[in-house]
């Protein structure tokens, strides 16, 4: 408590310290009697210790002054010589140094050679030399050794007598060595220090152990004294008992604890309340169950008989450490007659406000309509249920009333007897029937009292009356003149029955929702047929070829249908083209460009062009599409920024030639799982102009994994680029996966759960075409050598078992040869695969392009290349460096045609 002495002026307070040391050294506090007990414990203990430590330490000190006098007796006495010296006419010249020596190495203060009678040969002060030891040696003289302790010249000491022993076992000497005890005695000097040290550090524990007392003790009592605390109990008391507002605190097992009078009188206790379970005093079965439910609420008004009572209910564990609830309650029923209305009215605006904000927050039909039930509940019905229509769920116009679904429903409570969401609503059931009839709201304030609410299913009207629903309004919801469904508030016991105040904010609340709803509808619809449109864009399957295993994955973007896409384009000579893009935007637009861009690809790629040609040619495509465009049309988008990938892969050699524009790399995974994202030249998107493109070749290993992808894949608002394509390497960094495995871990490591962008994924795992499947030769500028040629094919085709189609193959072997001896140039050569079907193929170093000719019937050439296309699946000329390939695909086991080759006449053919 503050003192009540004045201060003199112009002097500032004092901190605290002062008054929390006077305390804590005050006698009568608890911490000083702790303090001052461990004290006296500490003193007494250190005192009996000292005094053993003494008696131990002399103890051990005489002790230790009998071992090493014996031991340094007998060491001189047994030493050599000691015997021969005792024997001459001069002992003392000849022991004395060596006794003093011997005296210093033993760390005893003397050792003397005596004669028999006790008479000192050596000694340590020269003016003891010839007199008689003091003491009994005669047992010494005897030959035993012993030792004494004395008193005598220079100290008194320990003293141990050794006999010295000649060849013969006579004594002829005796060896003195003696110790003081005052030099033994350093183990008790150590020991003393150490001793009082711990006495000091435990009285400097035990003053710190009285503090931390002290200070848990101020902490728990908040810094308040035994006065102090037995004047807040007083005044707490009068509080609880003449306070003007109800108090209750109950436990965490539903018993009150405490009621205060007010509390009391407003809930009308029993004078037994204390200690009973909340649900046994009939408080009401709303202030009951919140009292019991632990939740926390402000200004909660409840009616409790004829008073209508605001309830603020806290827990009670941050602040006294046990679980349970304090309540607060103020009779609020004058209050609530006066402003009752105002405050339901700025109750409606915040709830018509939150709402606008609240519902529409997506484009999604069911999740709208979740957002009406939730925004409606607990502020103004108890329970919400929304249904509608199955065309609207479905994104269609609904052109009359038809089935009908419940799609959200929300409420305070979960155990409720409502139909769930997903079933089925009859709408011919009142007052259903009758709201969407007139097209106004249906107001039923008392549904026990109401004759038509639940005729037509008398055991839900039971339920729901059972379980305490009593008002209803039911509101339909019209957008544009079209009616979309219905919307059901419920109100409970609890709460007061709807009116007509309540119906006309049902039906503006109703009303928002619905626009909402239908924005949404509107938009499904257009997102399923962009979703139909991109769909019939991409493949539905991938074509069957030699040269890679494939999979695939495409997932469009949850917020809208993107411009990404992918295809898998079988190339002449069991070659395969892959290709990725992606157009950026999302929508009908650029679904329609993916397409476009799409179908050229396969155009240009039956050109057989390299991969940096057709992304050229490509480009100049989307460069006269923007041009195309008409100024100022801002519904359509320009094409730039449309990314787009190459790749050809010859499974021959086991070559993959790649270009790109603008698209990220592809990811290389080798037989051993080793993950490398190839360095491509940098290229500017498609439609950008005036940039050339270039290629990289890589070579594969047969079993490596080719991944191709779209930024949506490894980029979203949560990671960036760098990080997905590092999680994308940790993903495919595992051997022995096949492409559809491949994918199945690319979209479990990396698929976000709301994806942003459309994702497309390519995964295409190398074969190499067997060598003994291939055949070539080189061929010289010589007609004559075309029949050398076309038999050694027959050979080889007789070893891959294809004699069937020896006469074909012979046969259009010979025309293309024939035709690149007459009319190409150097180098010739004839090239066999034999792979899902047999290719023909013949190269040479002119670029000149060969053409169908319509030979007249007198004409004694110009069939060759027509009689190629007839007993071909396919053919066509590809260019390289240097010159072309002719080429032609047999299917295997082909025959002559059964009937005549047709003939046409025009120009020559090369």
């Amino acid at each position: 408590m503050p003192s009540s002495r004045p201060r003199p002026p112009g002097r500032r307070e004092r901190p605290g310290w002062r008054r929390r040391l006077q305390s804590l050294l005050s006698v009568h506090s608890l911490a000083t009697q702790v303090f001052l007990l461990q004290a006296v414990v500490i003193i007494l203990l250190v005192v009996a210790a000292a005094v053993a430590l003494v008696l131990q330490a002399r103890y051990d000190s005489y002790e230790d002054a009998h071992n090493r006098s014996l031991a340094a007796a007998e060491a001189f006495a047994y030493g050599p010589g000691t015997a021969a010296a005792l024997k001459s006419p001069d002992p003392t010249a000849i022991l004395q140094p060596a006794a003093d020596k011997a005296a210093r190495g033993a760390g005893v203060d003397f050792i003397s050679a005596l004669s028999t009678d006790g008479v000192r040969y050596t000694g340590p002060e020269p003016q003891l030399i010839g007199d008689r030891v003091e003491g009994d040696v005669s047992r010494a003289a005897a030959g035993e050794a012993f030792t004494e302790t004395f008193e005598g010249e220079p100290h008194g000491g320990v003293r141990a007598v050794v006999p010295v022993l000649d060849g013969s076992r006579r004594v002829v000497g005796l060896v003195t060595a003696g110790i003081q005890v005052a030099n033994v005695g350093e183990l008790l000097d150590r020991q003393l220090p150490i001793l009082l040290g711990s006495a000091a550090g435990a009285l400097v524990l035990a003053t710190g152990g009285a503090a931390l007392v002290s200070r848990r003790l101020r902490r728990q009592t908040h810094g308040l004294g035994p006065a102090e605390m037995t004047r807040m109990y007083e005044h707490h008391d009068a509080v609880l008992h003449a306070v003007r507002e109800g108090v209750l605190i109950v436990g965490g097992d539903g018993r009150l604890l405490l009621a205060n009078d007010e509390a009391r009188r407003l809930l009308d206790l029993p004078p037994d309340a204390d200690r009973r379970p909340v649900s046994e005093l009939r408080l009401g079965p709303g202030i009951s169950r919140l009292l019991v439910s632990g939740k926390e609420v402000s200004d909660e008004v409840f009616l409790s008989g004829d008073r209508l009572l605001a309830v603020n209910t806290r827990p009670t564990a941050p602040y006294g450490g046990v679980t349970g609830l304090v309540a607060s309650l103020r009779d609020t029923t004058e209050l609530r007659a006066l402003s009752g209305r105002a405050e339901v009215a700025r109750e409606r605006l915040t709830l018509l406000y939150e709402a606008g904000v609240r519902i529409g927050t997506t484009l999604d039909v069911r999740r709208t309509a979740r957002e009406l039930a939730e925004v409606a509940v607990p502020r103004f019905a108890d329970f919400v249920s929304v249904e509608l229509l199955d065309p609207v769920l479905r994104g269609d116009e609904p052109t009359g009333l038809g089935a009908m679904r419940r799609t959200a429903l929300s409420g305070i409570r979960d155990d409720h007897p409502l139909q769930p969401v997903g079933d089925a609503i009859r709408i011919n059931s009142a007052p259903m029937s009758t709201a969407l009839a007139s097209g106004r709201a249906l107001l039923e304030p008392d549904l026990a009292a109401s004759r038509t609410w639940g005729s037509e299913d008398p055991e839900g009207r039971r339920q729901a009356l059972a379980y305490g629903i009593r008002s209803l309004i039911t509101v339909p919801l019209r957008a544009r003149g079209v009616v979309l469904g219905l919307v059901n508030y419920w109100r409970s016991e609890d709460a007061p029955r709807f009116d007509e105040d309540d119906t006309s904010f049902a039906e503006e609340l109703a009303a928002r929702a619905a626009v909402a709803i239908d924005n949404a509808r509107r938009y499904t619809r257009e997102h399923a047929m962009a979703v139909t449109l991109q769909r019939s864009l991409l493949p539905r399957d991938l074509p069957e070829q030699d040269a890679l295993g494939v999979a695939w994955r495409y997932l469009p973007a949850q917020a809208g249908v993107g411009g990404d896409w992918f295809d898998v384009i079988p190339l002449p000579g069991f070659r395969v083209a892959v290709v990725v893009g992606d157009v950026v935007g999302h929508g009908m637009h650029a679904a329609a460009t993916m397409g476009r861009l799409r179908t050229a690809v396969l155009n240009f790629s039956s050109l057989d062009l390299p991969p940096a040609d057709l992304l050229a040619r490509l480009d100049d495509l989307v460069l006269r599409i923007d041009a195309d465009q008409p100024p100022g049309d801002s519904e359509r988008a320009q094409v730039t920024g449309a990314t787009c990938l190459y790749a050809v892969y010859d499974p021959v050699g086991g070559r993959c030639t790649i270009a790109h524009a603008g698209h990220l790399p592809p990811a290389v995974v080798d037989p051993e799982g080793r993950v490398v994202y190839p360095e491509l030249p940098v290229s500017p998107p498609l439609g950008v102009g005036g940039h050339p493109f270039e290629e990289t070749e890589l070579d594969l290993a047969e079993g490596s994994r080719l991944v191709l992808f779209t930024d949506g894949l490894v980029e979203d608002r949560q990671r960036d680029i760098d990080e997905g394509l590092a999680m994308l390497r940790d993903a495919l960094a595992r051997p022995g996966l096949t492409p559809e495995e491949t994918c199945v871990a690319v979209m479990s490591a990396l698929l976000p759960d709301q994806p942003g962008d459309d994702i497309a994924l390519l995964v295409g795992r190398t074969r190499l075409l067997d060598r003994s499947r291939t055949a070539q030769w080189d061929v010289p500028l010589d007609v004559s050598a075309v029949s050398r040629i076309r038999a050694e094919a027959g050979r080889k085709l007789a070893d891959w078992g294809l004699e069937d189609s020896s006469f074909v193959t012979e046969l259009v072997l010979s025309e293309l040869l024939t035709n690149a001896i007459r009319y190409g140039m150097e180098p010739v050569r004839v090239r066999l695969l034999y792979g899902r079907t047999l290719v023909v193929e013949v190269s040479d170093g002119s670029s000149t392009s060969p053409h169908l000719q319509r030979a007249a019937a007198t004409d004694e050439g110009g069939r060759g290349l027509f009689l190629v296309a007839q007993f071909s699946q396919r053919w066509g000329t590809r260019y390289v460096s240097p010159g072309k390939i002719i080429w032609a695909e047999l299917v295997l086991g082909a025959e002559l045609p059964a009937e005549p080759v047709m003939v046409f006449d025009e120009e020559p053919a090369w």
